[in-house]
């Protein structure tokens, strides 16, 4: 017996890691960041629709893109849970979507993806809920430019999602933050240190 539980430990041990590979990043290890690609309708409805629970940690990713960024912050969905045992939690998402370089406007992967973006918010999950858009820039440069750039980031993003997206305007309020969030912190200047966050506002 006991030559068979020998034999049997170096496959658990296998398996354990096998699984621990292609399990989905904890919520220690931070906030999921999703490319432009990645971006589909049930993931944004999924992060932003309140929930029971905790906020997760900060993330530290470090994606080596050198192109700009908007970023909307994402959690992950949790197990559920009774309401009465936990607080209802806004839902927020981090997702990659690029502007030409040191300006406000959106690439054309960046519509593409916000047009995604744009019918989840138009969703019967989330058609109830407001949502405010908020702009972060990277600590290069004058506080007050990055303020500034941040601004129009938000700015550009609810313009585009209530002109060619059909969320109205009154569900979106931009809000420039400039590099005073940074999500990156050991990497002030990483690419998620320039984006927007979408919260969502109860109604």
């Amino acid at each position: 017996m006991a030559h068979v539980t020998w034999t049997l430990r170096p496959r658990m041990l296998l398996v354990a890691l096998c699984l621990l590979s292609a399990a989905p990043v904890s919520r220690a290890a931070g906030n999921l960041l999703l490319k432009e690609d990645d971006i589909n309708e049930q993931a944004i409805t999924n992060a932003l629709v309140p929930h029971a629970g905790l906020p997760n940690e900060p993330a530290a990713n470090e994606p080596a893109d050198r192109t700009e960024t908007l970023g909307i912050r994402y959690r992950d969905s949790p197990a559920m849970t009774d309401s009465s045992a936990a607080p209802s939690m806004a839902g927020s998402a981090n997702l990659l979507i690029t502007f030409t370089s040191n300006s406000a406007k959106l690439t054309h992967s960046a519509r593409v993806a916000l047009d995604k973006v744009a019918r989840a918010l138009k969703s019967n999950q989330l058609s109830p809920y407001r949502f405010r858009v908020e702009g972060h820039a990277d600590p290069r440069g004058p506080a007050p430019a990055n303020l500034k750039l941040s601004e129009s980031r938000a700015e550009a993003v609810v313009a585009y999602l209530s002109e060619e997206g059909g969320v109205p305007a009154s569900r979106l309020t931009p809000v420039g933050k400039g590099s005073a969030e940074p999500l990156n912190v050991q990497n002030p200047t990483a690419p998620e240190n320039r984006r927007v966050t979408i919260v969502t506002v109860q109604p």
